[in-house]
């Protein structure tokens, strides 16, 4: 089956008005994050780094679980495509009982967190404040995961504006928490890098709440009827098995990476852990901006797939990776332009390793600079494999360039050669360069034709 050819400017309205709420909570989420380092920044540089440490921990066993959220995405849009609403409750609602599962069994990692920090070579103090950190944020995994079900369920509605105000409205909560719980103000205990966990604790479950109460309450989205029979077992279990393991293991890939390398900077020292963690969280927050286009992709090519229109998918997929690189251009000229007024707003400038921190920090964002490009096509790549439901192979794809590639070449150019921080950050934009071109070649072979 075939519609009516849309322009290139309808496909790039179409992908924007999905993709701006995607971004902006996407954007909005890693702002909890931007806050915690910002505010334990100003309470001191080991929890810091403890924080920095635990938060990257955090999110790599998050982005493993998270697989079953996105394969949520492209089965609704697809379910969706053909009309079939019964499927898109029995999707989602499997969607929902794996990543309880998940999180069950990801939660003794947490508990027991200091012995592998110690074993990966961090200093004692920074493993047992991360432990400390993690043990409390733990608790938060199932949330997390469930909220993650409820977007992508919205996100495949092509109404995920409910999402952007509910995550905007946690990054308000998360600050006063903070506020309260990590320096002791208005009269609460001063916990340190405990209050920044309880607080992130906090918002993740007051969002799936809000979120769980919106989806069963709004008359657009009652007919569904998402938590009905939500303990009775479906067929769809197995093929949102199937789907999502692979994305979950591919996102571990690519976030994997990076958390080793912080690891990496854990033994270079303190300072450059600290710097390493502020140029992270700011190219997180730009790259959340491809996130956002690579999920609206995913919906759009799924719908497109479900509905058997192979050239509104193929034309939307180049629309799509235009618009994509031509935010990147401005995300370089920010990196290279302004890099010490980033750093410097994540730490106190009166504390003695604040120099340090700032100058190594802006020496990072330049090389983050060059990864924009590559770090962008890869990721709407890949969203636009999961649309056509194509997982498995870019799952391989991810492991053989990121660390068969990208993890030794770091290692090579940070410890066997003089370059430090910098090499490490080198064999990045290596594993990201190659992983980019190989899932875009694979993209379009797989990808139906008209």
């Amino acid at each position: 089956m075939s519609g009516l050819r849309l322009s290139p400017l309808a496909h790039a309205r179409a992908l924007l008005l999905l993709a701006f709420p995607l971004i902006g909570s996407h954007v909005a989420q890693i702002l909890l994050q931007v806050t915690d380092t910002i505010m334990l920044g100003w309470y001191g540089v080991e929890e810091l780094a403890a924080g920095v440490l635990g938060a990257s921990s955090f999110f790599m066993v998050f982005m493993l679980g998270s697989g079953f959220a996105h394969a949520v995405m492209p089965m609704a849009a697809a379910a969706l495509g053909r009309e079939d609403e019964t499927q898109v409750r029995r999707d989602a609602r499997m969607g929902m009982w794996l990543s309880i599962a998940y999180g069950v069994l990801a939660f003794p990692v947490f508990w027991w967190s200091e012995p592998l920090l110690l074993a990966l070579g961090q200093q004692p103090e920074i493993a047992a404040l991360g432990q400390d950190y993690m043990r409390i944020a733990g608790l938060g995994m199932i949330p997390a995961l469930l909220v993650m079900v409820l977007k992508s369920f919205l996100a495949a509605m092509e109404r995920a504006q409910v999402v952007l105000w509910v995550t905007l409205a946690g990054v308000g909560v998360n600050i006063a928490l903070n506020w309260m719980l990590i320096f002791g103000n208005w009269g609460f205990p001063e916990l340190g890098i405990r209050g920044a966990a309880i607080a992130s604790v906090l918002v993740q479950v007051l969002s799936l709440i809000v979120l769980g109460l919106w989806v069963v309450l709004h008359r657009d989205f009652r007919r569904f009827r998402l938590f009905q029979n939500f303990w009775r077992h479906d067929a769809a279990l197995k093929q949102v098995w199937r789907l999502g393991w692979p994305i979950g293991l591919t996102s571990l890939m690519e976030g994997g990476l990076f958390h080793a390398v912080a690891l990496m900077m854990g033994w270079i020292g303190t300072v450059g852990l600290a710097a390493h963690g502020i140029a992270l969280q700011i190219t997180a927050a730009t790259f959340m901006v491809h996130v956002g286009l690579s999920n609206a992709a995913t919906v759009r090519a799924g719908r497109a797939e479900g509905a058997g229109d192979a050239q509104r998918l193929r034309d939307g997929a180049w629309v799509a990776l235009v618009v994509s690189q031509g935010l990147g251009v401005f995300v370089i000229a920010a990196f290279l332009l302004m890099p010490e007024p980033l750093v410097r707003l994540f730490l106190d400038e009166a504390h003695p390793r604040a120099p340090q921190i700032i100058a190594y920090g802006s020496i990072l964002l330049g090389m983050a600079a060059l990864f924009q490009v590559a770090d962008a096509a890869q990721v709407m790549a890949l969203g636009l494999l999961r649309g056509i439901r194509d997982t498995r192979v870019p799952m391989v794809i991810a492991i053989v360039c990121y660390w068969g590639i990208g993890l030794p070449a770091a290692y090579i150019l940070g410890f066997k050669t003089d370059m430090g921080g910098v090499g490490l950050w080198t064999g990045l934009v290596i594993g990201l360069s190659l992983a980019a071109a190989a899932l875009l070649v694979r993209f379009w072979r797989r990808a139906p034709r008209p």
